[in-house]
């Protein structure tokens, strides 16, 4: 017998995260409701969830790094998970999906918790134009902000067949029409890179995912 409760949470930096490298670069102030990230010449920073999620969705918002910010890489991983689809979004808006292929072998963590992942690092060697636009470290240290975290997750011994597993708009299965055409906006106009069609890192062909 499962039992599962989808919880809304919301949070407090101090109680939900632990600042995992950085040193001083990563900040916890106002009480517990904001958090910075800072990456100078020496080094970046980063942190991580307390607890680890099955199932949910987990929302903050992030200011990003203002002015010139090439070569600089902001990332915040996992969003809304369930067992057909990771999503991710912005501003409520898909800009990614993750589906569920184990049919044709991809592997899918629908058994295992993760837990919540945020850096700021240089990626000037790859992430502007393969390398050839440098960070401009005239303009160091690099800051980012967060704010208003919020989870509603599933906690406790977790079963998405589960009949009590009910409630909250994550748990929808799959995007609707409006989200698909969103969706289709954004890689149509956002989308720099695609790896289902880089076909010089793939010459042997695509992975499994990009199929689906």
């Amino acid at each position: 017998m499962s039992s599962c409760m989808a919880v809304a949470k919301a949070g407090n930096f101090y109680q939900d995260f632990d600042l995992t490298w950085g040193e001083k670069r990563a900040k916890i102030f106002g009480g517990g409701q904001l958090l910075s990230l800072s990456l100078d010449r020496i080094s970046g920073s980063g942190f991580q969830s307390k607890k680890e999620y099955l199932f949910g969705r987990i929302d903050v918002q992030l200011k990003l790094v203002a002015g010139n910010s090439a070569g600089t890489v902001t990332a915040y991983y996992k969003v809304m998970k369930q067992v057909p689809c990771i999503r991710f979004l912005v501003d409520n808006t898909p800009i990614r999906v993750f589906r569920n292929a184990e049919s044709v072998g991809v592997p899918f963590p629908k058994k295992q918790p993760m837990r919540i992942y945020s850096s700021l690092w240089n990626a000037d060697d790859w992430a502007t134009r393969g390398g050839l636009v440098k960070t401009d470290w005239s303009k160091a240290p690099f800051t980012a902000y967060y704010r208003n975290f919020n989870a509603q997750t599933c906690t406790g011994s977790c079963a998405s067949t589960s009949s009590r597993f009910s409630g909250g708009e994550w748990q929808r299965q799959e995007l609707d029409a409006y989200s698909r055409r969103r969706l289709r906006w954004v890689q149509k106009n956002f989308m720099i890179y695609n790896y289902c069609t880089d076909y010089k890192r793939f010459p042997q062909g695509f992975p499994a995912e990009c199929r689906h």
